[in-house]
């Protein structure tokens, strides 16, 4: 296939960039992207990277990716984005999930969304469906079928402490392609396939504990250093959580 692939928003601290929550969208799109990406490739795709870094307003930033988007001729083109709303702060033992948007249900990349739905889902996340939306720049305006995905949602606590960016990544492939490629850590080329939901094969020591609260205030490789960096964040009254990546 020839797939265009981008993420959404400009990067974190610019103009117009994404929502913000336990997980900050413009970021964790683009390590999604460059996930995605490097999976299609090594399954023999050919992906083009149509993400705008330096738009100058939103409406500038959509131009930008639709014009990038259409100088390619592909059979589809996917957005990656993060969704915002749930404003579920303390966990309510629920995600609020994954959703994907098409233009219309006669769209020929329904069935790729609805697919990329069911793999994510199949992580742990509430499938919300595919929905229609007429009024997405990025669905109006790319030649090519285009779907929206929205991964999960930044603000709720049970999305974040699910979410995993390598798996979001091979469960997106595996919808787009019905396989995915996951490189081993530490090698370049290794190649393996990886259901939706199953572990990715990552040793103890290659775990990055990440500890966030809105924003990462630090990473470590041993999990007791971040429980008692998170300690210490909650004993001065914030909120503080541990995201595994």
């Amino acid at each position: 296939m020839r797939i265009n692939v981008h993420a959404g928003h400009n990067p974190d601290g610019k103009t117009a960039c994404g929502a913000v929550g336990f997980i900050r969208e413009s970021t964790e799109a683009r390590r999604v992207k460059d996930e995605v990406i490097s999976q299609l490739r090594q399954l023999g795709h050919t992906v083009y990277d149509c993400t705008c870094e330096s738009g100058t307003s939103q409406a500038d930033i959509l131009n930008r990716i639709v014009t990038a988007c259409n100088a390619h001729t592909v059979e589809l083109d996917v957005s990656i984005h993060f969704n915002a709303g749930a404003k579920d702060t303390a966990g309510n033992g629920k995600t609020s999930g994954t959703e994907v948007f098409v233009y219309q249900s006669a769209s020929e990349a329904k069935t790729y969304a609805q697919r990329v739905c069911e793999a994510i889902a199949e992580l742990g996340f509430r499938n919300r469906g595919v929905k229609y939306n007429t009024s997405l720049y990025v669905l109006r305006k790319t030649k090519a079928p285009a779907m929206l995905i929205e991964c999960c949602f930044v603000d709720d606590r049970d999305d974040a402490q699910l979410y995993h960016c390598q798996k979001m990544a091979t469960a997106i492939v595996q919808g787009i392609t019905g396989k995915a490629a996951v490189s081993e850590p530490g090698k370049t080329g290794a190649q393996e396939t990886v259901a939706p939901g199953e572990e990715t094969p990552v040793g103890n020591s290659k775990m990055l504990y990440r500890v966030q609260v809105v924003e990462q205030r630090g990473a470590f490789l041993v999990k007791e250093n971040a429980e008692k960096l998170q300690a210490q964040l909650k004993a001065a009254g914030f909120d503080a959580i541990i995201i595994a990546s």
